[in-house]
């Protein structure tokens, strides 16, 4: 393999903002050219981390679309530092102090029970809230107002400023924030009815463009009054505080904050209500003095998601929100701080510090932010299930999207991390595996492979559409941060993320090395054959197995799944074995849907897939084209593999019209291998819950044999209208004998030959 030299790089990229879509059309990645190394460069890998070689390239457009504009990213006017986009870390650069918040956290308080009207409870048992509230339901406040993305401050000659970033904003007159500056002996509360209480020595609220710096020890107003200016397209608010009404003196400042909604009739702050109405929050539960934050800041030690609880008792933290909604329960969010050193800002000193609970992560589990190129409106809709192959928005709307990922603890690999796809359950979020050994033990095998968990906008998505899209958006952007090796890809996902996994190797199979399951649906929804899928057969991956004749698969499954039949399981295994293709069936029992999880062992899978390399040229290629799963809009089109590429299918009458091409090269003097007869086996696994046992099918192959080489090519198609080959990839030359058997009129290109001919 041929050694990559990485090369830091900044970069400038604009794009037009057009209805629902953020940069369209899809722009090819240019490589930067200008160099950098400083601290607070931003680093881009992708002409590195992402496939670079001779057309076609693997994969979906999106996958190599140029970073989008993203207006709430953007620094204008004073500002100079890039963000953070770790959440829950802070960092010192050009001279701004930063704090990244979470994405998607803003839920107040656990009331102790949740508003009956709240959408979300439905659909989200592994993805559910720890905090109670609800939004009005107006649309002003898009399910998301009080969502705070980042807080940053920067001290100037007469002045210190304040910059708020939310990831919704509507009217910023009905959003309220608080600050509240330095020590006191003990905790005041913060104005406005705020119901919530931190040490202080002065409060700075802001609604609107309104704010206001009162003394905490008496609550006098402190002159001159700070001015507030508000972006619309950026989402931010901006204060300016004078030196004359507050110096930090180069001194170590403590800072606590949070964001909550503004009552304009009263003036002050909105509290919940048992249920949300069109002017009032919901979700106060049994608090008699319901707290008005959605949202605090300085949380850098929100806990993960325990592994072995899937479901909310006991206070949940799939939206990293556990310790937000306990401490705003209290009334008391004095542990939520950050010591700000303006000696640090005024000397100009960079620093993420590394190691430390509030700096910036760089190696484990961690959330990132994501600046999607799709925003279908602001904020958030619970309402919006998906679940359907036909369309998917989801429920996470906005521009701005989490995800999770892994770093490795062992050293950078020469060549870069390998990459692992993890894909999330129905009714599961990003944060499914955060901190559990599935994550860190695919992350640390081997010479080391970065992990991640792409929302997928929302816990019900199926891998279809904007969801669909997603996935490779937050593989962009690893790409980007991050140095891979592009040969090392796997990937991997439980339930509705194994359909994933089977629906992703199958439409990309030249993207993936080796691919495991576990009690992973073939199709969207239930499938028991013969009876099609729920979701219609056009989602039914048994049969695009043909595609994934390159690609190894490891299926885990449970005899008496009650969510997945296992009819359907075993029946997709038993495509695998009348392929002839390598695979490994697992079959534990006793058990139920959610053992495996439970349980958190798979030592077995990592080591399954390994370090593997993506065969990106293999001699004999079979793909099966599927229309029916693409979405040009969204940048997710399954029309190439390997070196095949614009394929297209010339009977699209069926309810679920398919087309299925299968090439040899002849050119590389090899023949298939013969796959083993089925063998059979059995083993144990050790983890949380014991020992859990299993029966094993499998097929293996022997090695190709050789074969004499000739410029030939072996193609038989099945209801496919046009090819297009790629004579290098392919290793033949322009003038290569074309021995072709299709059911109908055919048109084959090769490519920079000139060469066109119909069959």
């Amino acid at each position: 393999m041929r050694a990559k030299r990485w090369l830091l790089a900044t970069t400038v990229t604009t794009a037009t903002v057009t209805s629902g879509v953020l940069g369209a059309p899809l722009d090819i990645l240019t490589p930067p050219t200008d160099l950098g190394g400083s601290a607070d460069v931003e680093v881009d890998y992708s002409s590195h981390s992402l496939y670079q070689g001779p057309a076609p390239r693997p994969g979906p457009t999106i996958l190599y679309a140029a970073r989008p504009r993203a207006p709430q990213l953007e620094n204008v006017g004073i500002w100079k530092a890039r963000p953070i986009l770790v959440s829950g870390a802070s960092a010192y650069r050009k001279g701004e102090f930063l704090y990244q918040d979470f994405l998607y956290d803003d839920h107040g308080a656990n009331g102790g029970a949740n508003d009956p009207t709240d959408a979300h409870v439905a659909g989200s048992a592994f993805s559910s809230t720890n905090g109670t509230y609800t939004y009005p339901t107006d649309p002003a406040y898009a399910n998301n107002a009080a969502d705070l993305v980042e807080l940053r401050l920067k001290p100037r000659t007469n002045e210190t400023v304040f910059r708020v970033t939310l990831n919704s904003l509507k009217d910023p007159a009905r959003i309220g924030f608080t600050i509240a500056i330095g020590e006191s002996a003990a905790p005041r509360e913060f104005p406005d009815g705020a119901n919530v209480r931190a040490p202080a020595a002065l409060f700075l609220t802001v609604h609107g463009q309104q704010a206001e710096l009162i003394n905490a020890a008496d609550g006098h107003a402190v002159t001159p009054t700070p001015t507030v200016m508000v972006d619309l397209e950026r989402r931010q608010f901006e204060v300016h505080v004078a030196t004359e009404a507050w110096n930090p003196a180069n001194k170590p400042v403590r800072l606590t904050a949070g964001v909550g909604l503004w009552d304009l009739a009263s003036n002050r702050y909105l509290t919940p209500a048992l249920t949300a109405t069109a002017t009032s929050p919901g979700g106060a539960g049994t608090l008699t003095r319901p707290p008005a934050f959605f949202n605090v800041a300085f949380r850098f030690n929100e806990p993960m998601p325990n592994p072995n609880q899937l479901t909310s008792t006991g206070g949940s933290s799939w939206w990293r929100d556990k310790a937000q909604g306990t401490a705003l329960n209290s009334g008391d969010i004095s542990q939520f701080s950050a010591v700000v050193d303006f000696a640090k800002l005024a000397n100009g000193v960079d620093d993420d510090m590394p190691g430390q609970p509030q700096g910036v992560p760089q190696h484990g589990a961690m959330n990132r932010i994501l600046a999607s190129r799709f925003e279908t409106r602001q904020g958030v809709d619970f309402a919006n299930k998906c679940g359907q192959a036909t369309s998917c928005e989801g429920e996470l709307l906005g521009q701005l999207q989490p995800y999770a990922i892994y770093v490795p603890v062992k050293s950078q690999p020469t060549l870069g991390y390998g990459l692992t796809l993890l894909l999330h359950s129905l009714g599961a979020n990003y944060n499914q595996y955060l901190g559990s050994r599935h994550q860190s033990e695919l992350g640390e095998r081997g010479s080391g492979h970065i992990t991640i968990t792409p929302a997928g906008r929302g816990p019900d998505g199926w891998y279809v559409d904007h969801a669909d899209a997603d996935t490779f958006e937050v593989w962009s952007d690893v790409a980007r941060n991050y140095p891979l090796n592009s040969e090392m890809t796997s990937i991997s996902g439980y339930s509705m993320g194994g359909y994933g996994t089977f629906k992703f190797a199958a439409r990309y199979p030249d993207l993936f090395a080796k691919a495991h399951t576990i009690v992973g649906p073939p199709g969207l929804g239930i499938w028991a054959p013969p009876v099609e899928p729920t979701g219609g057969e056009s989602t039914n991956t048994f049969h695009l197995l043909p595609g994934v004749r390159n690609i190894p698969f490891l299926m885990w499954v449970q005899a008496s799944d009650e969510l997945v039949p296992y009819t359907g399981t075993r029946m997709q295994a038993q495509g695998f074995d009348d392929l002839g293709y390598r695979y490994r069936f697992d079959t534990f029992s006793p058990g139920e849907h959610l053992t495996l999880a439970l349980h958190d062992e798979y030592t077995p899978g990592a080591n399954f897939l390994g370090d593997a390399s993506v065969d990106r040229n293999p001699f004999h290629v079979t793909y099966v084209v599927n229309p029916m799963m693409d979405f040009a809009g969204a940048g997710v089109m399954g029309d190439h593999a390997y070196w095949l590429s614009g394929l297209t299918v010339r009977d699209q009458s069926a309810a679920a019209p398919r087309g299925t091409i299968d090439v040899i090269s002849r050119a590389f003097g090899k023949g298939d291998p013969a796959p083993s007869a089925t063998g059979t086996g059995a083993g144990t696994l050790s983890g949380n819950l014991g020992v859990l046992a299993f029966v094993s099918s499998f097929k293996t192959w022997g090695d190709a044999p050789t074969q004499p080489a000739s410029n030939r090519l072996d193609i038989v198609a099945r209801n496919v209208a046009t090819l297009t080959v790629h004579p290098q990839r392919a290793r033949v030359g322009c003038d290569a004998l074309l021995n072709v058997d299709t059911d109908g009129p055919l048109v084959i290109v090769l490519d920079g030959c000139d060469r066109r001919v119909q069959f």
